[in-house]
């Protein structure tokens, strides 16, 4: 009995390692983060990072490439202002463990459908992708990114005019934090909206929208 006591516990601590190996680290593929201040004077640019962590380029027993074809991995990011509307996308390759930085002011928020209205803040979120078709991402892990924020110190409040609601103007001296992209769920639903709307936006825009993606491994 106390042979087959050993046994089974081995056995369970084996199966314990090999569930834990299974989930070192984790599979996501979508992310979500926001911008403030972004083209307004006087304030700095805020900055998307996303790495290619290597997971999606693996070598089997057999030394033929598996997963992704290259190791390559596009970014397919959709940035929305702060009004829920949708104004740029684009997908950005990057290799394995390569670096990509996207400036706000300069790509995400520099090409949109469309010049009306406010665009200092917003939402931006990002599907680590096999496709370099933002119309048509295809979700594969492998991506992690952080985003830089532009914080106001001080804020002003207006007064109102006839008929308008006060308006909070956020004002400097500036400071900068750095936050990783908060992991997020991606629905079917939601994963169609974003290639859809996208598709439609540059469409309609005649391929005004298409944010710009800067050469790997250079820095803002």
């Amino acid at each position: 009995m106390k042979r087959l006591g050993l046994l089974l516990l081995a056995i369970t601590l084996m199966l314990a390692g090999n569930a834990f190996a299974q989930n070192v680290g984790d599979n996501s593929v979508y992310f979500v983060t926001y911008y403030s201040n972004a083209n307004t004077a006087g304030a700095p640019d805020a900055v998307v990072r996303i790495v290619n962590d290597g997971s999606g380029y693996a070598i089997d027993g057999d030394f033929a490439k598996v997963g992704v074809a290259g190791g390559i991995l596009n970014a397919a990011i959709y940035v929305f202002d702060d009004s829920q509307e949708l104004r740029s996308c684009c997908a950005c390759p990057i290799t394995s463990d390569g670096l990509l930085s996207e400036s706000v002011n300069k790509e995400l928020t520099s090409d949109t459908f469309t010049i009306h209205g406010e665009f200092s803040r917003g939402a931006i979120k990002v599907i680590s992708s096999s496709s370099s078709d933002p119309t048509n991402p295809v979700p594969y892990p492998g991506l992690r990114g952080w985003a830089t924020h532009i914080e106001a110190t001080t804020n002003t409040f207006p007064a109102p005019g006839p008929g308008h609601a006060v308006n909070v103007k956020e004002a400097g001296p500036w400071f900068v934090d750095e936050t990783a992209l908060a992991d997020s769920n991606l629905s079917m639903i939601e994963l169609s909206n974003l290639g859809t709307v996208c598709g439609y936006g540059l469409t309609l825009a005649s391929g005004y929208g298409l944010c710009p993606c800067t050469l790997e491994d250079y820095d803002f």
